[in-house]
């Protein structure tokens, strides 16, 4: 897998056949520039994407104008910092039970599966952002053999596609069911992926893979992006493959970070999948994680999953962490905020000192719809309980100051 993946600019009008992912920055000249991390090729940003890789900080790239005005005496030069800007949209859980995959394959006519009709509504707004980040938490098949839903998934190899199709760029794969599998289910979906054209991170297939977690150009920006899992439902890691998926642990990601520093990125984006299930509040042990991470240079953003309802988000140090984004899509109906969810807008913004921040958050309240397992917009006239719990839920803390789009 090549560890700097296009942020795609060149072709989403959101839905099949608008989307032209590839693995590099452009098969022209990066390829020279950059190995493959199959390979084991040192590989490095060209020169026109790397920040400075000073960790929090950097030398600004962004476009300035300078005017002089020059008379017998002075000379007056004024200088316009124009900062460089991009959009960032998440999701939460990707979890494919029997059910939604039966829904896809009557999507498909009963001969293929297909969820691009579940994710129709979405995609316009998935579509509309310059970097667009999901979580699959369920392994993938590679040819559709021994599909299986809750408690031991495989889920049908079209939804890495169809993803692609609506909008996504890559999606965190550390999860509890990540080796439901074991490892032939992690390359399996990391093949698909690749595939697809989506990024990943969370699960590898070698140390190597797993050191070097993917990079993407977004308009010239690097973003980092890191995924780690709180367990794997009592599947213990290989012993001789302990880099098959990543546990969270705070000193790893910290390293992990700073490693992602060091390669020239210019904003880090950790994923991780935490919480007590059905808990719209969350733990102390989540709260003092992100304190934790957020007070690092070396981490920008964190997106929370696994609780499968909306988590509070909140400011730690001026960063944002989204503490759970609900279930994007499932069939779990038990309890009706397990089919709450949001769909997150981050602006990104460069300062003066070179770093970017998150400057606004907008959010949009989904429900999924059953029977059908489609991801419907919610709003105050169109599922109402939902949105209001949704809204209540993002405020808890009542230190979020997002804005909705419905």
């Amino acid at each position: 897998m090549l560890d700097v993946v296009s942020a795609r600019r060149a072709r989403r009008g959101g839905g099949r056949g608008g989307r032209t992912v590839v693995a590099a920055l452009a098969v022209t000249g990066l390829l020279a520039a950059c190995g493959s991390a199959d390979e084991g090729g040192e590989q490095t940003l060209p020169a026109s994407v790397a920040p400075s890789p000073t960790r929090g900080a950097g030398t600004s790239t962004a476009t300035s104008t300078t005017s002089s005005t020059t008379t017998s005496s002075t000379t007056t030069t004024t200088t316009v910092f124009e900062p460089r800007r991009f959009t960032l949209a998440a999701s939460g859980d990707i979890l494919l039970h029997t059910t939604t995959q039966q829904d896809a394959l009557a999507h498909g006519g009963g001969s293929r599966y297909d969820f691009d009709p579940v994710f129709a509504e979405v995609a316009p707004l998935v579509s509309a952002a310059d970097l667009a980040l999901c979580h699959q938490e369920t392994p993938v098949s590679a040819d559709n053999t021994a599909l299986s839903g809750y408690p031991v998934f495989n889920a049908p190899t079209e939804i890495a596609a169809d993803l692609a199709d609506a909008g996504y760029d890559g999606c965190s794969t550390a999860s509890n069911h990540a080796l439901d599998r074991g490892r032939a289910g992690v390359t399996a979906t990391l093949d698909v992926f690749d595939a697809a054209g989506l990024g990943h991170v969370g699960t590898a297939r070698s140390q190597q893979e797993r050191d070097r977690p993917p990079i993407y150009d977004v308009g010239g920006v690097a973003v980092g992006h890191l995924s780690y899992a709180y367990g794997f439902n009592g599947i213990p890691l290989p012993a001789d493959a302990p880099w098959l998926a990543n546990l969270i642990d705070a000193e790893t990601i910290l390293t992990d970070a700073a490693a992602l520093r060091d390669r020239g990125t210019a904003f880090v984006v950790v994923s991780l999948q935490w919480g007590a299930e059905y808990q719209a509040a969350p733990t102390a042990d989540q709260q003092a994680l992100a304190a934790r991470l957020l007070g690092s240079p070396d981490v920008d953003l964190i997106l929370g999953t696994h609780v499968h309802v909306v988590q509070p988000i909140d400011r730690i140090d001026g960063k944002y962490v989204a503490y759970g984004m609900g279930n994007f899509l499932s069939n779990q109906t038990e309890r009706p905020p397990t089919q709450d969810g949001v769909l997150l807008q981050f602006e990104v913004t460069e300062q003066p000192d070179g770093s970017f921040a998150v400057t606004a958050v907008r959010y949009t309240p989904t429900w999924v719809e059953h029977p059908g397992s489609r991801i419907a917009l919610a709003s105050g006239s169109r599922y109402p309980e939902s949105y209001r719990r949704t809204t209540e839920a993002l405020h808890l803390l009542g230190t979020f100051d997002g804005t909705p789009t419905t």
